[in-house]
């Protein structure tokens, strides 16, 4: 599921320069195989319920094997739906506070509890929806944070977050005809004058109002 979206883009190019790096670990191959080579990571819930649980020695067995490798600023994430919600300035604390992440990608009903309360892992959701699995989750973070690393980008300045941006943005033709109507660029943004244009800006983009109170907590 990975594979292509790594290869491509800015993330890419950030692994092939070395900006970063990205390993996995499957729990079935620290599994010991039987004869017909079957290693279900999965079980049964106790207390009944539909569904299966993703065992926990499987997993353990995975981050014994990771721990050795990563250095002393790593941190652990395993995702919920009922986890911390995530968001750009997590990313930006991740970046600069951890060395090396560890992202435990869940399936079925989820990951037996006891996972968590060994590692000490931190749940962490991206939103309030409930998903196959957790791997969309790991790209969001690894997409997000990987952002924040110097030289993904280029140049500082690429980051939107670190330039007051707008939800409405415009490019050519000034006038666009569709269906006999013409659309205009907003006449702010052809001024020239760019203190009105970041007025601008900020009053078609409510979220900034968000985005410094988050700075804030």
């Amino acid at each position: 599921m990975f594979d292509s979206y790594l290869k491509e883009s800015i993330i890419g190019r950030a692994i092939k320069n070395k900006l970063l790096s990205i390993k996995f670990y499957n729990p079935r191959d620290f599994i010991k195989a039987p004869k017909n080579n079957y290693r279900p990571v999965d079980d049964k819930p106790y207390g009944g319920g539909p569904g299966m649980v993703m065992r926990a020695e499987p997993i353990l067995k995975a981050i014994e094997k990771i721990s050795p490798r990563v250095h002393l600023g790593k941190k652990t994430i395993l995702f919920s739906p009922s986890g911390k919600k995530f968001n750009t300035n997590y990313a930006k604390k991740s970046a600069k506070k951890y060395t090396d992440i560890i992202l435990i990608s869940g399936r079925y009903e989820g990951i037996d509890a006891r996972v968590q309360k060994i590692l000490k892992a931190e749940e962490i959701s991206i939103g309030d929806y409930v998903l196959t699995g957790g791997e969309l989750p790991a790209m969001v973070l690894i997409d997000c944070i990987s952002r924040q690393i110097p030289g993904v980008l280029g140049k500082y300045e690429s980051l939107e977050e670190e330039r007051v941006s707008s939800s409405e943005v415009y490019t050519r033709p000034e006038v666009f005809k569709y269906r006999g109507k013409n659309y205009r660029v907003p006449k702010v943004l052809l001024s020239g004058n760019h203190q009105k244009i970041e007025e601008w800006k900020k009053k078609s983009n409510p979220q900034l109002a968000f985005d410094k109170k988050d700075k804030k907590e």
